[in-house]
C-alpha cells in the first residue's frame, strides 16, 4: 500500500557529505534502529532457501513491511550465501511521486535509513551520467518509498555495500536495459528490481492478473508488461531483456497480495519475488 510521507530535504554533514535522509521510516517499517533490525531477522527468519543459488538479480516488492515483508524477504533470504561477495547493488525502480523524464540517478553521497548509511557508488553513477535518458537530480529520490524499503533488507544481509540508486520515470523497457548493461558487472554487482505488482482490484482479480504477469516475467515475455500489471514495470522490463542476453531467467519465490496478510480483500496490492541466479556449480 502506498503511504503518502512528506517529502525529505537533502542534508550535508559536518564532512561536506550530503545525504538523502530516510522517507517512510515510522511509517513502511519500523522508525526505531532496533525494532527495525529485529523487524527484518524476524522476516528473514521465516524463509528456508536454497544454499545453491548465488543471486545476479532480484525482483521485490516495495510495500510496507506489514503488507510486503514476507514476499521481500523471500528475496533477500537469497543472498546470505553469497553475501561476501556483493560490494554493489544497483538498486532501480518506479518514480510516485516527481515526475521524471528517463532515468533518475541522484547526487548525494549516501542513502540513509535508521540502521545507518548506505555509501552512493559515485563512480558508477558517473560512469552512466552522460546517457541520454540518465538526469542528474535529487527531488525524485526525496519522498520516493520504492527504493527506500529495500535498503534495510539490505543492510542486515551484506556485511558492506555501495548503492547506484536509480527511479524510472518515462523511458521505454529498452532504456532501462542500456543502463543495466552499463552497470552490469560481475558477482560483486547485484541488480535490485523494486515493483508492486496489480493495484486495487478485488482478490480473486488480482490473483489471475498477477498469474499471468507472474508467467509473463518467468517466460521473459516482457512486452506484455504495462503498468497495469506492475507500478515498475519498466524497470522488471528492463531487467528481462538484459538479463536475457545474459541467459539468465526469472525463477519465482513468492506470489502474494496484500488480502494474505494485513488488508481487506476487496482492494487489493500484488506483491512477487523472482530471483535470476546461477548455480553455485556454474559459476
Amino acid at each position: 500500500m502506498v503511504v503518502r510521507p512528506e517529502r525529505g530535504k537533502m542534508r550535508a554533514d559536518s564532512q561536506s557529505m550530503t545525504t538523502r535522509p530516510s522517507a517512510v521510516a515510522g511509517l513502511f517499517y519500523a522508525g526505531d534502529p532496533d525494532r527495525l533490525r529485529m523487524q527484518v531477522l524476524d522476516l528473514l527468519a521465516d524463509v528456508a532457501v536454497s544454499t545453491k543459488v548465488i543471486p545476479k538479480a532480484l525482483i521485490a516488492p516495495h510495500a510496507g513491511y506489514v503488507y510486503s515483508g514476507r514476499v521481500a524477504a523471500a528475496a533477500f533470504a537469497t543472498l546470505r550465501d553469497g553475501a561476501q561477495t556483493i560490494t554493489r547493488v544497483v538498486l532501480i525502480g518506479p518514480a510516485h511521486y516527481v515526475r521524471v523524464r528517463g532515468i533518475s540517478a541522484p547526487t548525494v553521497d549516501a542513502f540513509e535509513t535508521p540502521l545507518g548509511r548506505v555509501p552512493v557508488d559515485v563512480g558508477a553513477v558517473s560512469k552512466i551520467a552522460d546517457l541520454q535518458l540518465v538526469i542528474r537530480a535529487n527531488a525524485p529520490h526525496a519522498p520516493e518509498h520504492a527504493l527506500e524499503v529495500e535498503l534495510p533488507f539490505l543492510q542486515i544481509v551484506l556485511p558492506t555495500f555501495q548503492v547506484v540508486p536509480l527511479v524510472v520515470g518515462d523511458a521505454a523497457p529498452q532504456d532501462v536495459a542500456h543502463v543495466l548493461h552499463q552497470l552490469w558487472g560481475g558477482r560483486e554487482t547485484l541488480i535490485v528490481v523494486s515493483s508492486d505488482l496489480s493495484h486495487y482490484h478485488d482478490y480473486e482479480a488480482a490473483q489471475r492478473l498477477d498469474a499471468a504477469t507472474a508467467a509473463a516475467v518467468e517466460h521473459g515475455d516482457w512486452v506484455s508488461l504495462g503498468p497495469n500489471q506492475a507500478c515498475g514495470w519498466l524497470a522488471v522490463a528492463g531487467l528481462l531483456v538484459e538479463a536475457g542476453r545474459h541467459g539468465f531467467k526469472a525463477h519465482r519465490l513468492s506470489l502474494s497480495n496484500s488480502g494474505d496478510t494485513a488488508g481487506p480483500r476487496d482492494r487489493v496490492v500484488g506483491y512477487g519475488a523472482w530471483i535470476f541466479a546461477q548455480t553455485a556449480r556454474e559459476v
